[in-house]
């Protein structure tokens, strides 16, 4: 009599763990993620013509869900613009940068209903961010003098170190491990960093603000850190 009993009560343990363990399946997640990321670098400046430059990026990210990010990261390469020959102002400059970025990060993911959808599922990894930032420059070469207009001359500073705002919309590719965790993350964005001065190509003109805008390629590893989502992730 007891052993019929404890097989049954051993049948429904095992069954309702396998529900369970299967119930869990793609609402885990890791709370922090690190990556890299190259991004290609224009100046919306004081200089008539656009360079587009490279730099390189490292970040970290704290997932506080999926699809609320966290981001702090690194910025370390080149802006530069203008023609000394080839334009009115002869404005040119080259700035060695570095920056320093803290963003908040929202994907569509955490208010759309994507479990019925494909269209909402393709939807959900699209996101938008803002933040606050600090850049270093360091003009290591510039043109201020007009060789077409006699006596033109834009003034600036070499060195500055300045608060910028930043503005991003992109995308997030998940790739899932057989966990059904997002375990890797390609991401895609364009980004606008508004500069709160007016020195990020060593030209100073009066009323106006530069700002430089990317468009990034990166990739990011989960570390760790696990923790469970109110609705599944992978569909």
């Amino acid at each position: 009599m007891i052993k019929p009993i404890l097989k049954t009560l051993l049948t429904l343990f095992i069954c309702c763990s396998a529900f369970i363990a299967k119930a869990q399946l793609g609402y885990n997640f890791s709370q922090w993620d690190i990556g890299t990321s190259v991004a290609f670098n224009q100046v919306k400046g004081d200089a008539q013509t656009q360079t587009t430059m490279p730099s390189i990026n490292f970040n970290i990210t704290f997932n506080s869900t999926p699809y609320v990010n966290y981001v702090l990261e690194a910025q370390l390469g080149k802006l530069r613009g203008g023609d000394s020959v080839a334009t009115s102002t002869g404005r040119y400059f080259n700035n060695d940068f570095y920056a320093i970025i803290f963003r908040g990060q929202l994907q569509f993911g955490e208010f759309l209903d994507y479990s019925h959808s494909q269209l909402a599922n393709a939807f959900k990894n699209l996101y938008v961010s803002a933040g606050v930032g600090f850049i270093n420059n360091h003009i290591t070469q510039i043109n201020r003098y007009s060789k077409m207009i006699p006596g033109f001359y834009t003034g600036g500073q070499d060195r500055s170190q300045d608060p910028f705002i930043p503005l991003r919309i992109g995308y997030e590719f998940k790739l899932y491990n057989k966990y059904e965790k997002p375990s890797v993350k390609i991401d895609f964005g364009y980004e606008a960093n508004i500069d709160l001065s007016d020195n990020l190509d060593g030209f100073t003109t009066p009323g106006h603000h530069d700002m430089y805008t990317q468009f990034t390629m990166g990739v990011k590893f989960a570390l760790g850190g696990l923790s469970s989502y109110r609705k599944q992730i992978i569909y």
